[in-house]
C-alpha cells in the first residue's frame, strides 16, 4: 500500500467508492450515515491524509484559521472570536467562524468542511465527546480546545469547579439556604462541573440539594426565562440565584426586573452587558474570554511550527467583579415587602 495510504486504499477498506470518500472528507452531508462511519473508520485505520490538505501543507497555502463554537452571538465567544481575530490578522491570516448549535453531528460536518478549505488550524469549543475523525489531519490542521478539555487535544479553559464554589459559597455567606441554579444544560461539561460544585458547596453548609431548583436549560434566552418563572413558583422559591453562563444570565436579569424581583442575591458565571448598569449591579465570575481566545491562538501557532508537540492544559485565571447583587442578606429580605413567589404565573 505504500507509505502514505491513497483515497482508493480508503475506498476499498470501506466497500465504497471513491467518490463516495470524497465527498465525505469534503464535509458533504449528501453520503447516508452507514456509509460516512464506514470511511471515517477507514480514514483513521488507515491514518490517511487527504492528498488536497497534504499539497496545502507542502505549498504553505492555507491562510485562515478555523473556529468553531456553540453560538456566534453568545457574548462570551464574541470576546474569544474577537482575540483569535486580531492574534490572527497580525500574522496575516484569516479567520473562518462556524457555529455547532450544541449539535454533535452540526459540529462534525463543520469541521470537515474547514478541513476541506484547508485551514491552518481550528480553534473548538466541542460539544461532541469523540472526535476521532479527526486524527488523519492532526500533523496538518493542528485543534485547540476552548472552554472545554477533550482527552488527546491541547486545550485552554478554567477552572470551573473552583470559581463556582467560590461564586455560590458567597450567597451561602450572604444567609441564603435556597439557592437556584438556572442555566444548566447537561450536554455541556462546564454546566455539569459547575453543577457539582454548587451542590458540593450545599451539601458542606448542610443545605438541602433540590432538584426543582436546578431546572435543565437548553440553548436560547426563552428557556432562562421560562425557568426563572418555573423556580420562583415553587412552594418554596429561592432567594438566591447562581447563574451559570453569561449567556443566560442576560435573560435571567432581564426578566427579574420585568418581574419586579430585583431582591433576589444573584452571582453571575461570566460578566454581561449592562450587568454594571442596573440595579443592584450583578457580581460575576469573571473567565476573562479574550486571554482565553488570545492563548488559545498563540498554542495553535506553535502547533503550526511542531504539530508533535506534548499535550497540555491550559487555564486560565479567573477573578470575582464584585458588585452589589451578592451581597443582598436573606435578614434583610425578611423585613422588605416583596411579591410572592406563588403569584407569578408561567406563561
Amino acid at each position: 500500500m505504500g507509505d502514505r495510504p491513497s483515497i482508493r486504499d480508503v475506498a476499498t477498506a470501506a466497500k465504497v467508492s471513491i467518490k463516495t470518500v470524497s465527498r465525505v472528507v469534503n464535509g458533504l452531508d449528501t453520503v447516508a450515515p452507514e456509509l460516512r462511519d464506514r470511511v471515517q473508520t477507514a480514514i483513521v485505520e488507515l491514518n490517511y491524509v487527504p492528498n488536497t490538505m497534504a499539497r496545502s501543507l507542502k505549498t504553505g497555502a492555507g491562510n485562515a484559521v478555523g473556529v468553531v463554537v456553540d453560538s456566534i452571538d453568545d457574548v462570551f465567544f464574541s470576546a474569544l472570536v474577537s482575540a483569535v481575530e486580531q492574534r490572527a490578522i497580525s500574522l496575516g491570516l484569516g479567520v473562518v467562524v462556524c457555529s455547532s448549535g450544541f449539535d454533535p453531528e452540526r459540529e462534525r460536518n463543520q469541521l470537515l468542511r474547514l478541513a476541506s478549505q484547508h485551514v491552518r488550524g481550528i480553534i473548538l469549543a466541542p460539544v461532541g465527546e469523540q472526535l476521532e475523525f479527526l486524527e488523519p489531519y492532526r500533523t496538518s490542521m493542528p485543534v485547540v480546545t476552548v472552554d472545554r478539555s477533550l482527552p488527546g487535544f491541547d486545550s485552554v479553559t478554567v477552572d470551573d469547579y473552583a470559581a463556582a464554589r467560590s461564586g455560590v459559597e458567597r450567597l451561602v455567606a450572604s444567609g441564603h439556604r435556597r439557592i437556584g441554579l438556572i442555566g444548566f444544560d447537561r450536554r455541556i461539561q462546564t454546566a455539569r462541573r459547575r453543577r457539582a460544585a454548587y451542590e458540593d458547596v450545599l451539601v458542606e453548609h448542610g443545605l438541602a440539594v433540590d432538584a426543582e431548583l436546578v431546572p435543565d436549560v437548553p440553548l436560547g434566552s426563552g428557556a432562562a426565562r421560562a425557568a426563572l418563572r418555573t423556580v420562583l413558583a415553587l412552594p418554596e422559591p429561592p432567594s438566591a440565584l447562581f447563574l451559570s453562563n453569561a449567556r443566560h444570565a442576560s435573560a435571567v436579569i432581564s426578566e427579574t426586573h420585568s418581574l419586579g424581583r430585583t431582591d433576589l442575591a444573584v452571582v453571575s458565571f461570566g460578566d454581561f452587558s449592562l450587568a454594571d448598569a442596573v440595579d443592584p449591579t450583578i457580581s460575576c465570575i469573571d473567565q476573562d474570554p479574550y486571554s482565553m481566545g488570545a492563548l488559545a491562538f498563540d498554542r495553535l501557532t506553535q502547533l503550526f511550527q511542531n504539530p508533535v508537540l506534548d499535550r497540555v492544559d491550559l487555564q486560565v485565571p479567573t477573578g470575582f467583579v464584585q458588585r452589589s447583587s451578592h451581597l443582598i442578606r436573606i435578614a434583610e429580605l425578611a423585613a422588605q415587602p416583596r411579591r410572592r413567589a406563588g403569584k407569578v404565573s408561567i406563561s
